[in-house]
């Protein structure tokens, strides 16, 4: 079985998901890296180039060959993943869906650590853009959720070892 990270960005999908690879030994996916490595250049690039529908077409794809593939690897999704339903419909296959959560302020805390994200809403200030698409998006992260865990105040590590005791008490591990 797959662990599956989704969640709004700053969440620590990566941070957790490469917390579970060091714990668990098994194969690691990053749908974003994996998009970067096949599109040739930066996300920021190819959102700049060809705009956020070329990105979500290309995201996709990658996320239909790395599910088809995966097995008993942990995949870390980009936080748009929820945007087409086939792709929670992929990484349900063969994974549990674990969302991360965490409050506004630590996500914008985290955000502005990596100033690489291209922005989702042009015209509106980096604060009212993170409130509007979380609040979009929230419904649909919860809708595929296995599983919630919230990050706000956890380090990485810690937060992998709940997930991997939730799997292994739910027979998933």
């Amino acid at each position: 079985m797959n662990i599956v990270l989704i969640g709004y960005r700053g969440t620590g999908k990566s941070a957790v998901s490469r917390a579970l690879q060091g714990v668990l030994h098994c194969t690691f996916y990053s749908i974003d890296e994996e998009i970067i490595r096949q599109a040739g250049k930066s996300i920021h690039e190819i959102v700049e180039q060809e705009g956020w529908c070329r990105f979500r077409a290309i995201e996709s794809g990658v996320v239909e060959q790395i599910s088809s593939k995966a097995r008993e690897s942990i995949i870390d999704c980009g936080g748009g993943v929820v945007v087409d339903e086939r792709n929670i419909i992929n990484l349900r296959r063969k994974g549990k869906l674990v969302l991360l959560t965490a409050s506004l302020e630590k996500i914008i805390q985290r955000m502005s650590l990596n100033s690489d994200r291209p922005a989702l809403e042009e015209e509106l200030s980096f604060e009212e853009e993170q409130t509007k698409i979380l609040s979009e998006r929230d419904p649909k992260y919860r809708a595929a959720a296995d599983c919630i865990f919230e990050t706000t105040h956890e380090k990485p590590y810690k937060t992998a070892m709940k997930i991997i005791e939730r799997f292994k008490k739910e027979g998933w591990i």
